[in-house]
């Protein structure tokens, strides 16, 4: 092994958080990985890792060479990338993690025309509405709705989501339809419940009409941490949900759900495309920020 390998895997060590998820994105083995940092260690006479058996936790004298030496690498790739040709013709594995229904409605129709753009791409797609570990897992880039606070992740914001509320035909014949949101906190009301996977809570919804302004946690018998699944459910006449326009469009069109409160306007939700902030951004991923940007322009 030589003296990039050493590097490579202490850096990836550190963006880890662990010697086995970094040995998983290095395709080595946990024993040659941590072998590699106690060569780079011996080599520096510097610690630069404290470990225990439950974590990795980077010394100050390991952050710093961290900074460095994660600029270093990501300027040797750019080298690369440059001498290879990717600057005009971007390519290799892409691995990006997105929500169900943002996968299903705008990024799957529209794959087709980024795949003739740039066919060298090959897109690995988790479909999920999960916390992903961006840098544990080896993702390249995540989309996703609401506020990234991640303080290791760089956020770019791609669009405002319109957000309305919806109840389908057969919900509102059998509880009726109810004239103001605070209603869905009183029996015979219900919500569908949107879960939120990390503490498990359900997400509270503000909403707005001229100077009164309400926020909502709504009584429910489901709740789901899953956007279609959450769609499904209000559709099946489970409770009212709240919901983007672009996810509940189609159902309006095919009479599946009926919008309510009209008059009362919900807090537009952000949509972020987030990745490392020290991981090298490759041309195929700035090439797919880019379009990601341009297709939520045109599509939401």
């Amino acid at each position: 092994m030589d003296r990039f390998d050493t590097l490579l895997a202490f850096v990836r060590v550190v963006e880890a958080g662990s010697f086995t998820k970094a040995a998983q994105t290095l395709h080595m083995s946990k024993t040659t990985v941590s072998q590699l940092v106690q060569q780079l260690e011996a080599r520096l006479q510097v610690k630069l890792l404290h470990r225990t058996t439950r974590q990795v936790k980077v010394t100050p004298e390991g952050a710093a060479y961290y900074e460095r030496v994660s600029t270093v690498l990501g300027d040797l790739q750019d080298a690369d990338d440059v001498l290879a040709g990717e600057q005009a013709a971007p390519r290799g594995r892409l691995r990006i993690d997105v929500p169900s229904p943002f996968a299903r409605l705008i990024l799957m129709p529209a794959l087709p025309a980024f795949h003739q753009r740039y066919p060298e791409i090959q897109i690995a797609m988790g479909v999920s509405d999960r916390n992903v570990d961006v840098i544990g897992e080896n993702v390249d880039c995540v989309i996703r709705g609401g506020e990234v606070t991640v303080p290791s992740l760089v956020a770019r914001h791609v669009a405002d989501l319109q957000l309305g509320a919806y109840a389908a035909p057969a919900y509102l014949k059998a509880m009726g339809t109810p004239e103001h949101p605070r209603e869905l906190e009183d029996e015979p009301h219900r919500i569908v419940g949107f879960l939120r996977s990390a503490s498990g809570t359900i997400a509270e919804i503000k909403i707005r009409r001229g100077d009164e302004s309400l926020e909502l946690k709504g009584r429910y018998v489901v709740a789901a941490d899953d956007g279609n699944a959450y769609m499904a459910a209000g559709v099946a006449g489970m409770g009212v949900l709240w919901a983007p326009r672009y996810m509940a469009e189609p159902h309006v069109k095919k009479g599946e759900l009926t919008p309510l409160f009209e008059e009362w306007q919900l807090a537009p939700m952000p949509l972020y495309l987030a990745y490392p902030q020290n991981r090298h951004l490759s041309a195929r991923l700035r090439v797919f920020i880019a379009w990601v940007e341009e297709l939520a322009r045109q599509s939401l």
